[in-house]
């Protein structure tokens, strides 16, 4: 029933490459103790081809898979270097071909806290490095082992990633990041499968993975306009490949090399108001769709109430 599925990238991983938001896991931004900034995003991905494997293909029974997020998400500065993050994904998805149907739902929920752990600032520039922690696990019951539909691989994740930042007095900055993920197992609801040999078991090892990304970019109009480029890559230390006229599963090596570009403007009519957009592209990859992501939406950050010092 499954033939020629392919296993799409589990959403969070996209989010985490393509962050675009006001305070995230891997950008270099840290709020002061007791601000809080509350996000709202969507974003629209699609594609119409994929990787089996390393082969770059099309599927007609799935034609077009469209996946729709809106992410939610609220980050709270504990102290000038330390701040919380949670968030909490709504996701459907959706296919122009075949006759299996789309889901939607709750996704995962994740919670990060962010440590700004150097911070050097001159007259003419600034270095800064933090360190992000995270947890994130599935919030409903979706059924992972249903690619490429499924909301998300359904498996606890650890993560902890480093980010290095230098920024020029002209608003102009470079930032670099690098993270580990360390994944648990996932149940399917059939007790056999294959992965480079057969499996009598309804639980699955998901792979482990590395994510590094790279950002250029700049502050404009008295820093009330940020643009962004980026550049990024997902690489699984484990895993098989999608077999052919197969579906894909969550034991699948996912790897994708993407990139893309974002702004960010802070109005004029609220303080504290920015809207944000964006675009990115998967280059290249490994049992992974050719998605195309566009984002948008809306953050306010505020104080809750002033600090005693």
């Amino acid at each position: 029933m499954k033939n020629n599925l392919v296993f799409l990238t589990a959403i969070i991983s996209m989010l985490l490459l393509n962050s675009m938001y006001s305070q995230t896991p891997s950008d270099a931004l840290t709020m002061k103790k007791n601000e809080l900034c509350i996000a709202i995003i969507y974003q629209h991905d699609t594609w119409d081809m994929y990787w089996e494997g390393t082969k770059f293909r099309e599927n007609q029974n799935i034609g077009t898979l469209t996946r729709k997020t809106i992410l939610p998400m609220v980050a709270y500065g504990l102290t000038d270097k330390l701040n919380l993050i949670v968030s909490l994904p709504y996701v459907s998805t959706d296919a122009s071909g075949g006759q299996m149907r789309g889901v939607s739902g709750l996704q995962d929920f994740s919670i990060f806290a962010k440590y700004k752990i150097y911070d050097s600032s001159e007259e003419s520039s600034g270095l800064s490095a933090f360190v992000t922690g995270g947890f994130g696990l599935p919030a409903s019951s979706y059924l992972s082992d249903y690619m490429p539909f499924s909301l998300g691989l359904g498996t606890q994740e650890y993560s902890i990633r480093g980010i290095v930042k230098y920024e020029h007095n002209t608003g102009i900055y470079i930032r670099g990041s690098y993270a580990y993920l360390y994944r648990t197992t996932t149940e399917a609801e059939r007790d056999y499968y294959y992965a480079d040999g057969s499996y009598y078991t309804t639980t699955m090892d998901v792979p482990n993975a590395t994510t590094g990304e790279i950002a250029l970019g700049g502050w404009l109009l008295n820093r009330s306009l940020q643009l962004e480029a980026t550049a990024g890559n997902q690489t699984s230390l484990s895993g098989d490949d999608i077999r052919t006229q197969n579906a894909g599963q969550p034991t699948n090596k996912m790897d994708m090399t993407i990139a893309g570009f974002k702004i960010r403007y802070f109005t004029p009519v609220l303080s504290g108001l920015s809207i944000l957009g964006g675009y990115s592209k998967i280059l290249d990859g490994r049992n992974v769709g050719d998605s195309e992501i566009i984002s948008a939406g809306l953050t306010y950050q505020f104080h809750v109430k002033k600090s005693s010092i």
